[in-house]
């Protein structure tokens, strides 16, 4: 993945509202307009005493800020709504080509950054939230975040056509997920993975996906008339049970976990999902 380069706040703000659904970015362009607008038309009260001289002057500051803000802030919410509604509009097309492409290597003359949206709208047709980080820095490489039913998932995408996806790679998501306390993972890769690679995902909550499989998720999903008629477990890491149903699996070491109870703490008292394997390990899940 391509380094992170420095950018300004005003790059910060319209990148944060690009990943918002572009309506909230109308929104908010529009609360930004009126409320800041609000603020510069007060009026300023004259310092009648030398001790209020101070007053008028932050008054004064804040009312130019506020003139500034308002056409500023509205325009950078626009713009970031533009871009969200761009990929969103992408996303889309990335989907309807593979669903009516029947070419094995539709996949290969994608962009990695085309790759990522692709994925990570296959997984919101499968019903998940999906986060988009860019993937490298301090995340671990990881590019997706997904959430569903109160739990949180990553992925890594990794668009190579050439290479197959080694063990080193499951092996990294499998650590950022322990240190973040993730109920689960995947790797989707255009490509295929090593031998070792399945082998070490094998009875562990990650899930490998390989080019093939995903065309026929994509497909499978583009195709039917609401993604919920497809199988539940179709985009789930294995070994990722619900807790609602059965005792649910370690998100750090895979073992099962059992019902406890919080001795001492803010949560005294109140029964949580506790590592069968502890204390070597201390994962621990809320019970819903």
């Amino acid at each position: 993945m391509a380094r992170r380069q420095k950018t300004s706040p005003a790059e910060d703000l319209m990148a944060l509202v690009a990943m918002l659904p572009w309506w909230v970015g109308g929104a908010l362009a529009v609360v930004f307009y009126v409320g800041l607008h609000q603020v510069s038309g007060q009026p300023v009260a004259a310092a009648v005493q030398p001790g209020q001289m101070g007053a008028m002057v932050t008054q004064t500051l804040w009312r130019t800020l506020a003139s500034l803000g308002q056409y500023i802030l509205p325009l950078i919410c626009l713009a970031g709504a533009g871009v969200s509604a761009w990929k969103r509009r992408e996303r889309r097309a990335l989907v309807a080509n593979v669903v009516q492409s029947d070419a094995a290597d539709v996949l290969d003359g994608m962009s990695w950054q085309q790759f990522e949206r692709l994925v990570g709208d296959a997984f919101r047709l499968q019903g998940y939230t999906v986060a988009e980080t860019g993937g490298g820095g301090a995340d671990g490489g990881v590019d997706l975040i997904l959430s569903k039913s109160g739990e949180k998932f990553l992925v890594q995408c990794k668009q190579w056509k050439a290479f197959k996806v080694g063990v080193d790679v499951v092996r990294e998501l499998y650590g950022v997920m322990a240190a973040k306390g993730s109920a689960g993972g995947f790797v989707v890769t255009s490509g295929r993975f090593t031998e070792e690679a399945s082998k070490f995902a094998s009875g562990r909550n990650i899930a490998l996906i390989d080019g093939s499989e995903l065309q026929k998720l994509i497909r499978q999903v583009g195709r039917a008339d609401a993604p919920d008629r497809l199988p539940q477990s179709s985009m789930r890491p294995p070994n990722v049970s619900d807790a609602r149903t059965s005792d649910p699996i370690c998100p750090i070491c895979s073992k099962s976990m059992a019902r406890r109870v919080a001795k001492r703490g803010a949560n005294a008292g109140r029964e949580f999902w506790g590592c069968t394997g502890y204390p070597a390990c201390k994962g621990t899940r809320p019970i819903n």
